[in-house]
């Protein structure tokens, strides 16, 4: 089966980023949110994210305007009569989760493949609400998406080898570079990555030095573009939160325990760059 039209369920700064390098390699794109506030946001991050990019000459205005011809806004579900390919870019909460996959198992075309963007919960389990189990897939992609090369596939126990190799054949049209990764918690990129920010959270928590001095040490003695608390605010806190309460559960191994500073930071709702306070302060 070839791919050819797409649709997005999630406005977010994920959903909109997926939305739009579907739409700039040749696909079909439907953006759908049941917020037509998000939608509206989403459809202008991508306006803007566009506008740059021809200001920046990586592409011309005639690719702009194509992209957004083939990119429409959704505000239900029963769009996805329409679409090959689902990809679901919600908030990481599985009960969401299963609800929206539920509902587009009855309304999705028999072949189509449902895919999760999610960061660190089972494919698996959300295959099993599901009478395709066989046809769900997990496609985890980096944020910022229109930048970040990566995209995590993550098979489920029932993911079938031909659903796993269309999948892998999009990331590719995508100009992505798609590593295969089985169903276990944080999959590859989030078991290493969030260990790593709780840790730096645990050194400023112990006391051991500044927020700038933990950065300023990964910067420059291990050669990181960021600093793992700035990361932290990018990402937004509550997100590294939950990550590492799954990690925590899934293997029930106290490595994975999340730092008391991050808890605090989080019921105090500061969530990083989003709240405008986090490690940082922002504007």
């Amino acid at each position: 089966m070839e791919i050819k039209r797409v649709m997005v369920v999630g406005a977010g700064q994920m959903g909109a980023g997926i939305a739009q390098v579907c739409a700039q390699s040749g696909l079909k794109v439907q953006l759908n949110d049941n917020n037509a506030v998000a939608l509206e946001r989403g459809m202008q991050t991508i306006q803007k994210l566009l506008d740059r990019s021809v200001l920046k000459k990586r592409i011309t205005e005639q690719e702009k305007l194509e992209t957004l011809q083939r990119l429409s806004v959704s505000e239900t579900l029963q769009d996805a009569s329409k679409a090959n390919l689902i990809i679901e870019a919600v908030i990481e909460n599985m009960e969401v989760k299963t609800n929206i996959f539920r509902q587009l198992d009855v309304i999705a075309p028999a072949d189509a493949i449902l895919a999760s963007n999610t960061s660190s919960l089972p494919i698996t389990e959300i295959a099993a609400v599901t009478d395709r189990p066989e046809q769900v897939i997990g496609m985890h992609f980096m944020n910022p998406v229109p930048v970040m090369k990566l995209v995590e596939i993550i098979r489920g126990l029932q993911t079938s080898d031909q659903t796993y190799q269309i999948i892998e054949d999009m990331a590719k049209k995508l100009s992505k570079t798609p590593i295969a990764v089985n169903d276990f918690p944080g999959f590859v990129s989030n078991r290493i990555l969030m260990p790593m920010i709780n840790e730096a959270i645990y050194t400023l928590y112990e006391g051991i030095a500044s927020v700038e001095d933990i950065d300023t040490s990964m910067k420059l003695g291990m050669n990181h573009p960021m600093g793992p608390l700035t990361l932290a605010d990018f990402i937004g806190l509550d997100t590294c939160l939950y990550i590492m309460e799954v990690l925590h559960e899934g293997f029930a191994d106290s490595k994975y325990r999340p730092c008391p500073l991050l808890r605090q930071y989080v019921k105090a709702g500061w969530l990083g760059k989003k709240s405008g306070k986090g490690f940082y302060v922002y504007n």
